[in-house]
């Protein structure tokens, strides 16, 4: 399967850290090598690097861990394909506009039976994958539901929640939604994060050689969470989210959960 990466903090702050480990994982430290994406949003804009090539072996990717975009949201995938074929327009995140905003969304997993049980109309996908078939699903129901008019974000992500339960029952359904505000995680079986705030700490990396001391890179009031699929630190605690759980996340705090925990 592959593997998700996210971030949501208050300040705008690079990823090229936990990136750097995440890109071992296409292909070197791990298996999913049939290609990666990464989406960075800086105010309503947002800008995305993709290639169908292995993570680990992509120069496009190596410029990423060396080009410190700073951004409150970024959305980032490898993918091992499972549906469709390894090529550019089946490459996560995929983007699409809803209410004048810019909506990114990535998965992890393998779904059955889509095709019959996610009927869609207004959002038609691009590729063959069963991942943008999900998401388009997910933006025709909050369409036909709200039509022009956004809700409260409770609203809002509460009935995303509700849509994310229905498909994770046609098999693995991790995913990553954010419109560059917030930033929604629903974990099927597989998914962490952490929040990073004052006191800062040395974190290690498990898939390359490098440590970072955030207290020399960061200010006193800096808060930034990082999701993943699996950790990407093996010095730091990560908290596991249970199967159906999800979290919302605003300028790198937690805000919403259906944590019952």
């Amino acid at each position: 399967m592959c593997e998700l990466l996210a971030m949501s903090a208050n300040v705008p702050t690079d990823i090229c850290f936990s990136f750097s480990g995440l890109m071992q994982r296409g292909g070197n430290t791990g298996p999913h090598k049939d290609g990666w994406g990464i989406t960075f949003y800086e105010g309503k804009g947002c800008r995305s690097f993709k290639d169908p090539l292995p993570s680990a072996e992509s120069t496009i990717a190596k410029l990423v861990t060396e080009y410190p975009i700073k951004s409150e949201s970024v959305v980032c995938h490898i993918r091992q394909a499972n549906s469709g074929n390894i090529c550019l327009e089946n490459t996560h995140p995929f983007t699409r506009n809803m209410w004048g905003k810019n909506w990114t969304y990535a998965h992890n997993g393998q779904l059955t039976d889509y095709l019959k049980v996610l009927k869609i109309k207004a959002h038609i996908p691009v590729g063959q994958t069963d991942s943008e078939h999900a998401f388009c699903y997910i933006l025709d129901k909050v369409h036909y539901q709200f039509g022009s008019t956004e809700p409260d974000i409770t609203t809002l992500f509460s009935f995303i929640a509700e849509q994310c339960v229905k498909i994770n029952k046609l098999g693995v359904f991790n995913v990553i939604i954010t419109n560059g505000d917030y930033l929604f995680a629903f974990c099927s079986n597989n998914l962490h994060w952490i929040t990073r705030k004052a006191p800062f700490g040395e974190a290690k990396l498990i898939d390359a050689e490098l440590t970072v001391d955030f207290h020399k890179e960061t200010s006193k009031n800096d808060i930034v969470t990082i999701i993943a699929t699996k950790p990407l630190t093996n010095n730091e605690t990560w908290k596991k989210m249970s199967s159906t759980n999800w979290q919302l996340f605003h300028l790198g705090e937690a805000v919403l959960s259906n944590n019952k925990d």
